[in-house]
């Protein structure tokens, strides 16, 4: 089974070129973050038309979450207990579903920005990431084989950056944020894409300004951490960097893994 996650930064304005990559990678499970759709304009049918399931949560033109899947989908969540809510009067922002497809708990997530280090928002983000672990460690303590995975907003190794000289008084890299990822570590989860795509320069987003990408400027910030039961049957992995050139990229790469049975 291969399951993926992708930032597509935008559903509506990308849907030709996530149908033409689920064609083309042959991919099972597709966690999607920042579809900004409501759920009334989610494109279903297009998805469905190829073979998948879909969920998704979304509340407005910000933030929104899905999970594609042709192996099943089942006992769908969004959210999760005990998330913080953000902004006037407070929302819980749809940044988090989970649903079981063939057998496998994924949670696809977009982790709050942060925006700057003293910035409320990144309270906020970090209050996020701690109610998180805790469903990471229930996920661990119950046997499951479960990922979480998507646009995590952290960059938790110096190496995960262009330019830690560039980023050192930014979010992404703080301690405090940092800290927050290695607490999904250390309640058990395993980053089973790192070991198989550890070369130098290896990153997942790019801005669109200033030439990042063609720089190689770029940020490792999508991430897929499962269990030891999920990462077991971790046989491969990779990031895919071609998908961020050309026309309407998204500014993030797909990143995938290839289950063994």
């Amino acid at each position: 089974m291969r399951i993926a996650t992708w930032n597509v930064n935008s559903i509506r304005s990308r849907i030709d070129r996530v149908e033409a990559w689920l064609e083309r990678s042959d991919v099972d499970v597709l966690a999607i973050q920042e579809t900004k759709a409501t759920d009334a304009q989610f494109p279903f049918d297009r998805l469905q038309a190829l073979g998948y399931e879909v969920a998704h949560h979304g509340l407005n033109h910000w933030n929104g979450v899905a999970i594609v899947s042709r192996v099943g989908i089942s006992d769908v969540t969004p959210s999760f207990p005990d998330a913080p809510a953000w902004g006037d009067p407070p929302v819980v922002e749809a940044r988090a579903l989970t649903a079981t497809c063939g057998g496998v708990k994924v949670t696809s997530v977009y982790v709050p920005n942060g925006r700057q280090i003293k910035d409320p928002h990144m309270v906020y983000k970090l209050e996020w990431l701690a109610q998180l672990r805790r469903q990471a460690q229930l996920s661990v303590d119950a046997g499951e084989t479960a990922a979480i995975m998507g646009d995590w907003n952290i960059a938790p190794q110096d190496e995960d950056v262009w330019s830690m000289e560039y980023y050192l008084d930014k979010s992404h890299v703080s301690p405090g944020e940092r800290a927050a990822f290695q607490g999904i570590l250390d309640a058990g989860f395993v980053d089973v894409v790192r070991p198989h795509t550890s070369e130098p320069g290896t990153f997942t987003y790019w801005d669109y300004t200033r030439l990042a990408f063609q720089k190689r400027r770029g940020m490792r910030i999508d991430f897929i951490l499962g269990t030891p039961a999920f990462a077991a049957r971790v046989a491969g992995a990779a990031i895919d960097r071609e998908e961020r050139k050309g026309k309407g990229a998204s500014d993030h790469a797909p990143v995938v893994v290839q289950l063994e049975d």
